[in-house]
């Protein structure tokens, strides 16, 4: 093929098989022996396709946890009301391009230590440091909070996030950019941005939140960055469940398992068609919608329901 090098030296060929030895060494997946539902749970239901790397083992900037297929991000500096660091970003960046590959993983929840989801960018660390970058690192920084954002919208793995505190700045981003939100009546949110001096179209802002709660509204909190409680969050629609403070685990747990435990092709592909088909036709949308069923029509979960259906049992759901 013209303008790519050849793998192999001049005068050699590939041998018999080898195209198969290099597409298993591609597809290292993660298979257990048993048969059934427990031999897909460690596999990727969107790529079975490995590189080189391995994914991230240790996460320096959040804790990680993964158990039973539900990961777990947790923003952990409580005393600086867990504010992001420019490390931190760059952590939540790379996570997120990781994590459809990792095969054990199928919903993400995000969640802050102590009394606050996330305040946002740190003022001393981000806010005094940007006072002193020349434009081409300003543009670096600003874009890399971008890629978080659609990090999470791109990612078709289902992200809930917990909210028991404030979530201001970046933080109320990053929870508008979650597919749940999930709150106590403590939780708090602000679109601080202009109070700042900046515009409140930040990481997304201004495209994301007046497809959630409407054009006016969203002015409103862009704009003026003031805060809102919990009870009018829930009324715009900026938060999915709300939920007392003494529940707030059990609710989000019950959510990420309900997902963790579901036909993940499915959840994917209507995440998917969520974000693409905002910028979209009526028509290019219905075309969309279309082959995308089509396909999935193709796939073990769709017949798995109706052998369980025909069985008068519930489906066990491989995400295939």
């Amino acid at each position: 093929m013209v303008g790519r090098p050849s793998a192999f030296p001049p005068g050699r060929s590939p041998g018999p098989g080898h195209d198969h030895v290099r597409f298993e060494g591609i597809c290292r997946t993660k298979i257990c022996d048993k048969p059934g539902p427990a031999r897909q749970a460690n596999v990727s239901p969107v790529s079975p396709f490995r590189g080189s790397a391995e994914p991230t083992q240790q996460w320096q900037h959040f804790r990680f946890e993964c158990t039973d297929q539900v990961a777990t991000v947790t923003l952990d500096r409580p005393d600086k009301l867990n504010a992001l660091t420019f490390e931190a970003y760059a952590d939540l960046r790379d996570l997120l391009a990781q994590l459809p590959q990792r095969g054990d993983v199928r919903a993400l929840v995000l969640r802050g230590a102590g009394r606050a989801f996330c305040s946002g960018g740190d003022v001393n660390e981000i806010i005094g440091a940007t006072l002193r970058m020349g434009q081409d690192e300003l543009l670096a920084f600003t874009r890399m909070t971008g890629e978080v954002i659609r990090g999470m919208r791109e990612c078709p793995i289902p992200i809930v996030a917990a909210l028991q505190g404030m979530a201001a700045g970046a933080g109320a981003v990053i929870a508008l950019a979650a597919d749940f939100r999930v709150a106590t009546p403590a939780a708090r949110f602000a679109f601080l941005f202009t109070k700042v001096g900046l515009s409140g179209g930040d990481m997304g802002a201004a495209y994301l939140l007046p497809r959630l709660v409407g054009l006016g509204r969203a002015t409103q909190l862009l704009m003026l960055g003031d805060t809102i409680d919990a009870a009018h969050a829930e009324r715009i629609g900026l938060i999915s469940e709300l939920v007392g403070a003494d529940e707030l685990d059990q609710a989000v747990g019950r959510l990420a398992r309900r997902l963790a435990d579901g036909p993940a092709q499915a959840y994917a592909q209507t995440k998917a068609l969520l974000t693409r088909e905002q910028d979209m036709s009526l028509s290019a949308a219905l075309e969309l919608e279309a082959v995308t069923q089509a396909l999935l029509m193709t796939g073990r979960d769709y017949a798995e329901f109706h052998a369980a259906f025909t069985a008068g049992r519930e489906p066990h759901w491989q995400g295939r």
